[in-house]
Protein backbone atom coordinates (compact mmCIF):
# COMPACT_ATOMS: atom_id res chain seq x y z
CA UNK A 1 0.00 0.00 0.00
CA UNK A 2 1.65 3.56 -1.11
CA UNK A 3 0.48 6.05 1.69
CA UNK A 4 -1.11 9.44 0.95
CA UNK A 5 -0.92 13.26 3.32
CA UNK A 6 -3.61 14.02 5.19
CA UNK A 7 -4.71 16.43 7.68
CA UNK A 8 -5.06 14.78 10.88
CA UNK A 9 -6.26 15.85 14.36
CA UNK A 10 -3.28 15.98 17.07
CA UNK A 11 -5.59 13.94 19.09
CA UNK A 12 -5.32 11.12 16.34
CA UNK A 13 -1.59 10.86 16.44
CA UNK A 14 0.43 9.19 18.93
CA UNK A 15 2.90 11.42 19.87
CA UNK A 16 5.19 7.82 21.86
CA UNK A 17 5.77 6.95 18.05
CA UNK A 18 9.22 6.39 17.92
CA UNK A 19 9.01 8.56 14.80
CA UNK A 20 8.88 11.42 17.13
CA UNK A 21 12.08 10.81 19.31
CA UNK A 22 14.14 13.14 17.69
CA UNK A 23 11.89 15.63 17.95
CA UNK A 24 12.06 14.76 21.45
CA UNK A 25 15.27 15.19 21.59
CA UNK A 26 15.44 18.50 20.47
CA UNK A 27 12.74 20.11 22.01
CA UNK A 28 12.20 18.91 25.42
CA UNK A 29 8.79 19.73 25.69
CA UNK A 30 7.36 18.52 22.29
CA UNK A 31 5.53 15.78 24.25
CA UNK A 32 4.92 17.40 27.51
CA UNK A 33 3.51 20.38 26.98
CA UNK A 34 3.58 20.96 22.83
CA UNK A 35 1.89 18.70 21.73
CA UNK A 36 -0.61 17.92 24.20
CA UNK A 37 -1.57 22.10 24.21
CA UNK A 38 -2.25 21.20 20.24
CA UNK A 39 -4.70 18.19 21.12
CA UNK A 40 -6.91 20.65 23.50
CA UNK A 41 -6.53 23.68 20.65
CA UNK A 42 -8.12 20.99 18.10
CA UNK A 43 -5.49 21.79 15.57
CA UNK A 44 -4.03 19.54 12.83
CA UNK A 45 -1.35 18.17 11.24
CA UNK A 46 -0.27 17.34 7.99
CA UNK A 47 0.82 13.60 8.38
CA UNK A 48 2.00 10.80 5.34
CA UNK A 49 0.96 7.46 6.95
CA UNK A 50 1.84 4.22 4.71
CA UNK A 51 1.77 0.38 5.68
CA UNK A 52 4.78 0.82 8.02
CA UNK A 53 3.56 3.99 10.13
CA UNK A 54 4.21 7.57 10.19
CA UNK A 55 6.68 8.48 7.26
CA UNK A 56 6.18 12.65 7.72
CA UNK A 57 4.74 14.86 10.03
CA UNK A 58 3.93 18.93 9.44
CA UNK A 59 2.30 21.02 11.61
CA UNK A 60 1.51 24.64 10.71
CA UNK A 61 -0.27 27.62 12.46
CA UNK A 62 -1.11 31.62 11.38
CA UNK A 63 0.54 33.90 13.87
CA UNK A 64 0.29 37.66 13.95
CA UNK A 65 3.65 38.08 16.72
CA UNK A 66 7.44 39.60 15.86
CA UNK A 67 9.92 36.74 15.02
CA UNK A 68 12.71 37.56 17.47
CA UNK A 69 16.42 37.04 16.17
CA UNK A 70 19.63 37.69 17.65
CA UNK A 71 20.45 39.95 14.75
CA UNK A 72 17.19 42.29 14.98
CA UNK A 73 13.69 41.21 15.47
CA UNK A 74 10.99 41.38 12.50
CA UNK A 75 7.97 43.28 12.60
CA UNK A 76 4.78 41.44 13.95
CA UNK A 77 2.92 41.07 10.71
CA UNK A 78 0.40 37.76 10.26
CA UNK A 79 2.41 35.21 8.77
CA UNK A 80 1.85 31.00 8.29
CA UNK A 81 4.56 29.75 10.58
CA UNK A 82 5.68 26.35 10.36
CA UNK A 83 6.15 24.65 13.52
CA UNK A 84 7.28 21.29 12.89
CA UNK A 85 8.28 19.76 9.57
CA UNK A 86 9.43 16.22 10.03
CA UNK A 87 10.41 13.15 7.83
CA UNK A 88 11.69 9.72 8.55
CA UNK A 89 14.93 8.56 7.73
CA UNK A 90 13.46 5.69 5.55
CA UNK A 91 12.16 8.53 3.10
CA UNK A 92 15.31 9.47 2.10
CA UNK A 93 16.07 9.26 -1.46
CA UNK A 94 12.58 9.05 -2.44
CA UNK A 95 11.02 12.73 -2.65
CA UNK A 96 9.07 12.89 0.04
CA UNK A 97 10.88 15.90 1.28
CA UNK A 98 10.10 17.93 -1.69
CA UNK A 99 6.39 16.49 -2.06
CA UNK A 100 6.11 17.68 1.84
CA UNK A 101 7.35 21.29 0.78
CA UNK A 102 5.29 21.96 -2.03
CA UNK A 103 2.20 20.38 -0.08
CA UNK A 104 3.20 23.43 2.29
CA UNK A 105 3.45 26.27 -0.27
CA UNK A 106 0.52 25.36 -1.32
CA UNK A 107 -1.10 25.58 1.81
CA UNK A 108 0.78 29.34 2.50
CA UNK A 109 -0.75 30.12 -1.33
CA UNK A 110 -4.14 29.34 0.20
CA UNK A 111 -3.76 31.20 3.08
CA UNK A 112 -2.84 34.46 1.30
CA UNK A 113 -0.68 35.50 4.11
CA UNK A 114 2.63 37.49 2.77
CA UNK A 115 5.03 35.61 4.76
CA UNK A 116 6.21 31.57 5.66
CA UNK A 117 8.74 30.79 7.55
CA UNK A 118 10.25 28.33 9.69
CA UNK A 119 13.26 27.30 12.16
CA UNK A 120 16.28 24.73 11.64
CA UNK A 121 19.01 23.79 13.36
CA UNK A 122 22.57 24.40 11.00
CA UNK A 123 22.86 20.47 11.14
CA UNK A 124 20.10 19.58 9.34
CA UNK A 125 22.06 19.94 5.67
CA UNK A 126 19.24 18.10 3.58
CA UNK A 127 15.94 20.54 4.84
CA UNK A 128 18.29 23.67 4.32
CA UNK A 129 19.27 22.62 0.49
CA UNK A 130 15.29 22.05 0.21
CA UNK A 131 14.08 25.33 1.61
CA UNK A 132 17.25 27.30 -0.39
CA UNK A 133 16.18 25.79 -3.41
CA UNK A 134 12.72 26.14 -3.15
CA UNK A 135 13.13 29.98 -2.58
CA UNK A 136 13.67 30.50 1.14
CA UNK A 137 16.07 32.83 2.59
CA UNK A 138 18.05 33.01 5.81
CA UNK A 139 17.15 36.13 7.82
CA UNK A 140 19.07 35.09 11.17
CA UNK A 141 19.34 32.95 14.11
CA UNK A 142 16.45 32.45 16.77
CA UNK A 143 17.29 32.34 20.31
CA UNK A 144 18.04 28.55 19.78
CA UNK A 145 20.57 29.20 17.48
CA UNK A 146 18.44 27.85 14.34
CA UNK A 147 18.47 29.09 11.40
CA UNK A 148 14.93 31.23 10.91
CA UNK A 149 13.92 31.04 6.86
CA UNK A 150 11.38 32.79 5.47
CA UNK A 151 9.19 33.34 2.27
CA UNK A 152 7.74 36.54 0.98
CA UNK A 153 5.18 37.35 -1.72
CA UNK A 154 6.89 40.76 -1.96
CA UNK A 155 10.25 39.30 -3.23
CA UNK A 156 9.65 35.74 -5.91
CA UNK A 157 12.42 35.01 -7.65
CA UNK A 158 10.84 34.17 -11.17
CA UNK A 159 14.02 33.25 -12.79
CA UNK A 160 13.73 29.74 -10.99
CA UNK A 161 10.03 27.95 -11.40
CA UNK A 162 11.67 26.31 -8.13
CA UNK A 163 12.18 29.56 -6.05
CA UNK A 164 9.01 30.97 -7.16
CA UNK A 165 6.89 27.86 -7.17
CA UNK A 166 3.68 27.28 -6.75
CA UNK A 167 3.60 31.02 -8.38
CA UNK A 168 3.27 31.85 -12.19
CA UNK A 169 5.23 34.75 -13.70
CA UNK A 170 2.75 37.53 -14.29
CA UNK A 171 4.94 37.75 -17.50
CA UNK A 172 4.71 34.65 -18.76
CA UNK A 173 3.57 34.91 -22.70
CA UNK A 174 1.99 31.63 -23.38
CA UNK A 175 0.57 28.50 -22.65
CA UNK A 176 -0.05 24.76 -23.77
CA UNK A 177 -1.00 21.69 -23.28
CA UNK A 178 0.71 18.34 -22.34
CA UNK A 179 -1.31 15.23 -23.07
CA UNK A 180 -1.02 12.00 -20.41
CA UNK A 181 -2.88 8.46 -20.96
CA UNK A 182 -4.93 8.20 -18.36
CA UNK A 183 -2.94 5.46 -16.28
CA UNK A 184 0.02 7.23 -16.38
CA UNK A 185 -1.29 10.33 -15.37
CA UNK A 186 -2.88 8.95 -12.38
CA UNK A 187 0.74 8.44 -11.07
CA UNK A 188 2.31 11.47 -12.07
CA UNK A 189 -0.81 13.53 -10.72
CA UNK A 190 -1.86 12.26 -7.39
CA UNK A 191 -3.93 14.83 -6.17
CA UNK A 192 -5.51 15.75 -9.72
CA UNK A 193 -8.54 13.55 -8.38
CA UNK A 194 -11.54 13.31 -11.03
CA UNK A 195 -14.73 13.05 -9.95
CA UNK A 196 -16.22 9.11 -9.38
CA UNK A 197 -12.66 8.60 -10.16
CA UNK A 198 -10.82 5.98 -8.61
CA UNK A 199 -6.99 7.00 -8.72
CA UNK A 200 -4.25 4.15 -8.04
CA UNK A 201 -0.90 5.46 -7.06
CA UNK A 202 2.04 3.21 -8.60
CA UNK A 203 4.99 4.45 -7.89
CA UNK A 204 6.39 6.31 -4.47
CA UNK A 205 8.66 8.46 -6.02
CA UNK A 206 6.80 9.86 -8.50
CA UNK A 207 4.22 11.01 -6.58
CA UNK A 208 5.42 12.09 -3.93
CA UNK A 209 7.87 15.18 -5.79
CA UNK A 210 6.67 17.90 -7.50
CA UNK A 211 9.17 18.17 -9.69
CA UNK A 212 7.51 15.80 -12.72
CA UNK A 213 9.11 14.82 -16.24
CA UNK A 214 7.00 14.39 -19.44
CA UNK A 215 8.60 12.11 -22.26
CA UNK A 216 7.12 12.63 -25.60
CA UNK A 217 7.97 12.65 -29.25
CA UNK A 218 7.97 16.10 -30.32
CA UNK A 219 10.10 17.72 -32.91
CA UNK A 220 9.87 21.07 -32.25
CA UNK A 221 8.28 21.64 -28.52
CA UNK A 222 7.32 25.23 -28.41
CA UNK A 223 7.66 25.21 -23.89
CA UNK A 224 10.02 27.78 -22.71
CA UNK A 225 11.30 28.28 -19.14
CA UNK A 226 8.86 29.69 -16.70
CA UNK A 227 5.46 29.18 -18.48
CA UNK A 228 2.50 27.26 -17.78
CA UNK A 229 1.30 24.25 -18.83
CA UNK A 230 -2.43 22.43 -18.66
CA UNK A 231 -2.25 18.74 -18.17
CA UNK A 232 -4.98 16.65 -20.21
CA UNK A 233 -5.66 13.34 -18.85
CA UNK A 234 -6.45 11.46 -21.64
CA UNK A 235 -9.27 8.75 -21.34
CA UNK A 236 -8.25 5.45 -22.61
CA UNK A 237 -11.14 3.33 -20.90
CA UNK A 238 -13.44 1.04 -22.96
CA UNK A 239 -16.69 2.76 -21.59
CA UNK A 240 -18.17 6.30 -22.37
CA UNK A 241 -17.35 9.17 -25.01
CA UNK A 242 -13.31 10.46 -24.87
CA UNK A 243 -14.80 13.86 -25.50
CA UNK A 244 -16.53 14.40 -22.14
CA UNK A 245 -14.56 12.02 -19.68
CA UNK A 246 -10.97 13.16 -20.86
CA UNK A 247 -10.63 16.32 -19.52
CA UNK A 248 -7.94 19.02 -18.11
CA UNK A 249 -7.04 18.04 -14.28
CA UNK A 250 -3.81 20.26 -13.43
CA UNK A 251 -1.30 22.86 -14.52
CA UNK A 252 2.90 23.05 -14.40
CA UNK A 253 4.94 25.49 -14.93
CA UNK A 254 8.23 24.03 -17.73
CA UNK A 255 11.62 23.86 -16.16
CA UNK A 256 13.04 22.65 -19.04
CA UNK A 257 13.24 21.46 -22.29
CA UNK A 258 15.86 18.71 -23.50
CA UNK A 259 15.96 17.64 -27.03
CA UNK A 260 17.31 13.69 -26.56
CA UNK A 261 16.72 12.90 -30.41
CA UNK A 262 15.69 14.45 -33.30
CA UNK A 263 15.24 12.97 -36.37
CA UNK A 264 17.18 9.86 -35.77
CA UNK A 265 19.96 11.20 -35.06
CA UNK A 266 21.11 11.28 -31.05
CA UNK A 267 22.10 14.18 -28.98
CA UNK A 268 21.91 12.53 -25.99
CA UNK A 269 23.15 9.14 -24.70
CA UNK A 270 21.24 6.82 -23.19
CA UNK A 271 22.98 7.00 -20.08
CA UNK A 272 22.29 10.91 -20.11
CA UNK A 273 18.70 10.00 -21.12
CA UNK A 274 18.21 7.72 -17.83
CA UNK A 275 20.08 10.46 -15.52
CA UNK A 276 17.97 13.36 -16.85
CA UNK A 277 14.33 11.71 -15.86
CA UNK A 278 15.70 9.99 -13.02
CA UNK A 279 12.66 9.22 -10.17
CA UNK A 280 10.67 11.47 -11.77
CA UNK A 281 9.08 9.70 -14.96
CA UNK A 282 6.68 6.48 -14.58
CA UNK A 283 8.58 4.67 -16.91
CA UNK A 284 10.38 1.49 -16.10
CA UNK A 285 14.04 1.24 -17.53
CA UNK A 286 12.75 -0.69 -20.00
CA UNK A 287 10.26 1.48 -20.99
CA UNK A 288 12.94 3.98 -21.23
CA UNK A 289 15.16 1.75 -23.61
CA UNK A 290 12.26 1.21 -25.68
CA UNK A 291 11.48 4.78 -26.58
CA UNK A 292 15.48 5.74 -26.43
CA UNK A 293 16.08 3.03 -29.32
CA UNK A 294 12.70 3.36 -31.37
CA UNK A 295 11.42 7.08 -31.39
CA UNK A 296 12.53 8.68 -34.12
CA UNK A 297 12.01 12.12 -31.76
CA UNK A 298 12.70 12.20 -28.35
CA UNK A 299 12.14 15.13 -25.84
CA UNK A 300 12.41 15.83 -22.39
CA UNK A 301 9.86 18.31 -20.87
CA UNK A 302 10.89 18.74 -16.54
CA UNK A 303 8.43 20.76 -14.82
CA UNK A 304 6.63 21.81 -11.50
CA UNK A 305 3.39 20.51 -10.54
CA UNK A 306 1.88 24.08 -9.57
CA UNK A 307 -1.55 23.26 -8.73
CA UNK A 308 -4.80 21.29 -9.53
CA UNK A 309 -8.75 21.59 -10.36
CA UNK A 310 -9.60 19.07 -8.06
CA UNK A 311 -13.03 16.27 -8.11
CA UNK A 312 -15.94 18.27 -10.18
CA UNK A 313 -13.98 21.10 -11.41
CA UNK A 314 -11.83 19.78 -14.15
CA UNK A 315 -12.47 21.11 -17.40
CA UNK A 316 -13.25 18.65 -20.14
CA UNK A 317 -12.32 18.38 -23.78
CA UNK A 318 -16.30 19.34 -25.02
CA UNK A 319 -15.96 22.22 -23.15
CA UNK A 320 -12.57 23.23 -24.47
CA UNK A 321 -13.84 22.28 -28.16
CA UNK A 322 -16.83 24.18 -27.73
CA UNK A 323 -14.77 27.82 -26.45
CA UNK A 324 -12.70 27.29 -29.52
CA UNK A 325 -9.44 26.43 -26.93
CA UNK A 326 -8.71 22.74 -27.70
CA UNK A 327 -7.00 23.52 -31.03
CA UNK A 328 -7.92 26.70 -32.29
CA UNK A 329 -5.55 26.65 -35.50
CA UNK A 330 -6.61 22.86 -36.46
CA UNK A 331 -3.09 21.19 -35.64
CA UNK A 332 -1.84 18.95 -33.38
CA UNK A 333 -3.32 20.03 -29.68
CA UNK A 334 0.17 19.68 -27.70
CA UNK A 335 1.12 22.34 -30.39
CA UNK A 336 -1.10 24.91 -29.83
CA UNK A 337 0.07 27.91 -28.33
CA UNK A 338 -2.45 29.78 -25.74
CA UNK A 339 -2.28 33.56 -24.80
CA UNK A 340 -2.32 34.63 -21.39
CA UNK A 341 -5.96 35.53 -21.79
CA UNK A 342 -6.86 32.23 -22.67
CA UNK A 343 -4.56 30.74 -20.20
CA UNK A 344 -7.00 33.11 -17.42
CA UNK A 345 -10.38 31.66 -19.24
CA UNK A 346 -9.41 28.03 -18.40
CA UNK A 347 -8.19 28.67 -14.70
CA UNK A 348 -11.21 30.54 -14.13
CA UNK A 349 -13.76 27.35 -15.67
CA UNK A 350 -11.28 24.67 -13.40
CA UNK A 351 -12.14 26.97 -10.31
CA UNK A 352 -8.94 28.39 -9.76
CA UNK A 353 -8.40 32.19 -8.54
CA UNK A 354 -5.34 33.27 -10.65
CA UNK A 355 -4.99 36.41 -9.21
CA UNK A 356 -3.82 34.35 -5.94
CA UNK A 357 -1.61 32.06 -8.29
CA UNK A 358 0.18 35.05 -10.04
CA UNK A 359 2.67 36.22 -8.15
Amino acid sequence: MIGRFEHKPFSDINVNDSFFDSLKADYPEFATAWFPKCVTQNRTALVFNDEIGIGAFIAMKKETEPILLQEGNLPDIQRLKISTFLLSERFRGQRLGEGALGLVLWEWQKSRLEEVYLTVFPRHDDLIFQLERFGFNAVGHNTNGEIVYLRSRKKIDFSDPYKSFPFLSPDFKKGGYLIVEDDYHDTLFPYSELKNTLQEKLDRDVANGISKVYIGQQWNAHYKQGEPVFIYRKYTGPTGQPRYKSCLTSYCVINDVIAVKRNGRMILSFEEFCNIVGNKSVFTDADLKYKFDNYKNLTVIRMLYCGYFGSGNNVNMDWLDSNNLWNPGGGYPADTQLTPEQCAVIWNQGGIDITNSIG
